[in-house]
């Protein structure tokens, strides 16, 4: 029984109780964010050079964002990291950016993990592994074509930085964030703790560092496993209901709002795979929802930039919104364009459907081996 419109969730816990906690996970995500940045600073400049010196490549930080998603499962968490380390001015913006990019392509790993689970039942296998690798060919092809355009011209970065001057001021100065001030007394009560046993200088640096990744990977955690307990069956009302009358514009947003919603984009597009396993949803129908999910994963990292006190913050947290609105414009307006991603996936799950070994093989090459030997080299 419930009270005042207050319907349980699945475990229980009151909805009004469980929004609550969502807005503290917020606010200690944040904390940790300020953490991270407290931490790099302590460092010192000559750590910070010696830590950051592999990612002055374009192509290993590329790399380097891959393989930090598909460590932590998240590019809400990597993107995050990534906004404190620039906001630290330790990790360059023109450097940070194909770190970004690299994180939108790292995410996908998950939804592709959960399309293996259907590999003794051929004709669900290939509606699911289609489903997952469209979202894998889209940001590769995003990337492919914008990571250039970005290093020849600065083209993402000028017009992000753009918008932050006009909100924020010009990078290398300081803008006040209220939300800083809110954060900050923690951050010093960690600090402290270390202190007080006795820890300084890098040793001090790397723990306020370790423990603010640790929180921001916890926050996000307990975050997103609430906001999926809150709006699950919303989520699930709402995609029957879209992508049952088609696809487009509307299901594009409705993967922005769902990924809004739960803080993942790994969660949305993980959905649509036992869904389009089944049938119910048509990969044309799943391939618009994963494109709103790359925009909606993006608001993670707008969030961690209020935790700063530098614009460059959130210039590269724009760079990451406004690379997916532009990867949209350009591969899907136009059919015959918009049907290339559509076209691998089912050209690739047709050979795995042929030789299941494969499937694993491309997850195997495509998010570890390549990246890590990419880093090996050219770090």
């Amino acid at each position: 029984m419930t009270t005042d419109g207050e319907a349980p969730t699945n475990s229980g816990i009151p909805s009004l109780l469980r929004s609550t906690l969502v807005v503290a996970l917020i606010y200690l995500f944040l904390v940790g964010v300020s953490s991270l940045e407290a931490g790099i600073k302590v460092m010192g400049a000559d750590t910070q050079e010696r830590l950051f010196s592999t990612v002055s490549n374009p192509i290993a930080g590329l790399f380097i964002g891959i393989l930090g998603t598909v460590l932590v499962q998240s590019s809400s968490a990597s993107t995050s990291v990534i906004v404190g380390l620039v906001a630290t001015r330790a990790l360059k913006l023109d450097d940070a950016v194909p770190m970004i990019m690299g994180a939108n392509i790292g995410t996908t790993v998950t939804n592709t993990l959960v399309s293996l689970g259907h590999v003794r039942h051929s004709a669900e296998f290939k509606r699911a592994f289609s489903a997952a690798t469209v979202h894998d060919f889209f940001n590769l092809i995003a990337v492919g074509l914008l990571l250039p355009l970005e290093l020849a011209t600065g083209m993402l970065s000028n017009f992000a930085e753009s918008i932050s001057e006009q909100l924020l001021g010009s990078a290398g100065s300081e803008w006040k964030s209220p939300i800083k001030q809110y954060v900050k007394e923690p951050v010093s009560w960690l600090k402290d703790a270390w202190g007080a046993v006795g820890v300084s200088g890098n040793i001090l640096g790397t723990l306020m560092v370790a423990s603010g990744l640790l929180i921001v990977l916890a926050a996000l955690a307990f975050i997103t496993r609430n906001m999926r307990l809150l709006v699950a069956d919303r989520v699930e009302r709402s995609l029957n209901a879209v992508l049952g009358k088609g696809a487009g514009i509307v299901a594009m947003m409705l993967g922005v709002i769902i990924t809004v919603s739960v803080q993942s984009s790994s969660i949305t597009t993980s959905i649509l795979i036992p869904l389009a396993a089944a049938g119910v949803v048509s990969l044309r129908n799943a391939y618009p929802v994963t494109l709103g999910a790359n925009v909606g994963t993006t608001i993670t990292a707008l969030l961690a930039a209020l935790a700063t006190d530098a614009p460059e913050a959130l210039t590269i947290a724009l760079v990451h919104t406004t690379f997916n609105i532009v990867g949209i414009l350009l591969l899907y307006p136009i059919p015959k364009i918009r049907d290339i991603p559509i076209r691998l996936a089912e050209g690739l799950a047709e050979v795995a459907v042929t030789r299941r070994s494969y499937a694993v093989t491309y997850v195997i090459a495509a998010f570890i081996v390549i990246p890590l030997t990419g880093v090996a080299v050219l770090g």
